[in-house]
């Protein structure tokens, strides 16, 4: 490989020189993929993590702080609430339908993983002008993917937001949320343990759809697009609930050592995260991936984004067990591999070696930046006293009642069942959402706020408001605040003003 391949991956000059030494070679195509997926920023958080480590992650709720799959707090009872929200932006503007339905699965299986039983969904949406030629596809396809992956499986979707504005029209966000509940005893973590123990494959075949969609993330959008719509992935919420439903009765047979779901980089990630976090190795046979598709490379098998799959370490003797329980499920199960002590990913394919680096390099030793800052223009001071007793009042008034920021968003919410389960207290249209939690005498409430234009406006005063919203609007209907989970959308961290 040379570094036009690598440039063409997302990587940089010198983040290409960097691999040729951790290496002491030039990669194959399948290690340089691993590696451009592993050092994405949507993998690595490389030029954000320095910011977020500053955050506060301690309280005496808190069971999981970030790193996991999704965080968790104690609610009492011996209960413990699993949840997250992740973004599925650029999918969702390539094709919105699947883009939307993609993110509502992959944010469920986030929370599942966690050993939690998924009770709840959120979401917030962003969209460019109403009279934008694309706006109205584009809401559209969002929405009925929400609807569709949410409704299908049966987790009812209890509040949300939706704003429009023109510095949304390049490319929506479409973030989305999901909570769960688990015993505050019995939740899962992804470290692999345990040198020589089984690494099993569940879930549905690989196929070749969403390769490098981790990549494609990271990137800014161009005119070319369109042409990235291989790379969303396809979900399909019928094998969701088999997978969910296999996963949770899994758990409760005390087999499972280590589970993560395959969402960005598919394999790559769940192979690297789990063997990383537990200091270890892993080695894979990839001619034993299941595969819906002929002749798929290794490089395909390794970064296929492909839906409804996990990756679990089990105990040595729980093989037949599981496997009965996936079997029962319609769902592919497969020992793919080992634990090893090696410290390195290891990928075998037609009878060779198709991948050996070190692991260190990919997740701990991954390249971190302090990006440079650079204020962007000040925004005009309103001058207050140029609005004067004979301003058009009529006029601002109609303009205000067109717009679509403050009309009824009952026709979208609407489109989301909000009953399933039939534990849903306080709906969409409120202030926040709230369900009640079985065998005990309390509720769970959430709710999503920002208000974009203040953070434009002034980054630090935004931020602020929009903890401040979400916190006022759960106090609203009588919850206390417990935790905070963010999803910060930001532009290409690379232009100064992005990162300032």
């Amino acid at each position: 490989m040379e570094f036009e391949n690598a440039a063409a991956m997302g990587l940089s000059r010198d983040e290409w020189d960097l691999i040729l030494d951790r290496l002491g070679r030039r990669p194959n195509l399948c290690e340089l993929g691993i590696f451009s997926a592993m050092w994405s920023e949507h993998c690595s958080y490389k030029s954000s993590k320095r910011w977020l480590k500053t955050l506060p992650v301690d309280g005496p709720q808190v069971i999981e702080g970030p790193g996991e799959n999704a965080g968790a707090i104690d609610i009492g009872d011996g209960l413990a609430a699993i949840f997250k929200i992740e973004s599925h932006n650029h999918p969702s503007f390539i094709e919105p339908y699947q883009g939307a339905a993609t993110g509502v699965g992959g944010i469920l299986r986030d929370v599942f993983t966690m050993g939690a039983r998924p009770v709840a969904l959120l979401n917030a949406l962003r969209f460019g002008a109403p009279d934008h030629e694309k706006t109205r596809h584009l809401l559209g396809g969002v929405v009925s993917g929400i609807g569709g992956y949410g409704n299908c499986i049966g987790i009812p979707t209890i509040g949300g937001e939706v704003n429009f504005d023109p510095s949304y029209n390049g490319n929506i966000l479409v973030n989305a949320m999901a909570i769960g509940l688990a015993n505050s005893d019995r939740i899962f973590r992804s470290a692999a343990t345990g040198p020589g123990n089984p690494v099993i494959y569940v879930g549905a075949k690989t196929g070749r759809d969403g390769i490098h969609g981790a990549t494609m993330a990271s990137a800014e959008f161009s005119d070319e697009t369109e042409s990235k719509r291989p790379t969303v992935q396809v979900g399909d919420p019928f094998t969701g609930k088999l997978l969910m439903e296999a996963c949770l009765e899994l758990m409760a047979s005390d087999s499972v050592l280590a589970i993560q779901d395959m969402g960005a980089a598919g394999l790559t990630s769940s192979s690297v995260e789990m063997a990383s976090k537990g200091g270890l190795g892993m080695e894979m046979d990839l001619d034993l991936v299941p595969a819906r598709e002929e002749a798929m490379s290794a490089y395909e098998l390794m970064l296929s984004e492909s839906q409804e799959r996990m990756l679990m370490v089990l105990k040595p003797d729980a093989t037949d067990t599981a496997r009965q329980i996936f079997e029962k499920w319609d769902l592919d199960f497969m020992p793919i591999g080992k634990v090893t002590e090696t410290g390195r990913l290891v990928l075998l394919k037609d009878g060779g070696v198709a991948c050996d680096i070190p692991l260190a390099p990919l997740v701990n030793d991954a390249p971190e930046y302090d990006r440079p800052q650079a204020d962007s223009p000040p925004h005009p001071v309103l001058d207050s006293a140029s609005i004067t007793d004979d301003a058009p009042v009529s006029a601002v008034l109609r303009r205000l009642l067109a717009s679509a920021d403050l009309g009824s968003r009952r026709w979208i919410y609407e489109q989301y069942d909000s009953q399933v389960m039939a534990d849903t207290i306080s709906g969409p249209g409120g202030d926040a959402g709230l369900i009640r939690v079985h065998g005990t005498r309390r509720g769970l409430a959430a709710s999503t706020d920002c208000t974009p234009r203040y953070v434009e406006a002034h980054p630090h005063t935004g931020g602020a408001q929009a903890v401040a919203e979400a916190w006022r609007n759960l106090s609203a209907i009588g919850a206390r605040g417990l935790a905070i989970t963010n999803n910060l959308n930001f532009g290409n961290p690379e232009k100064p003003e992005i990162m300032a």
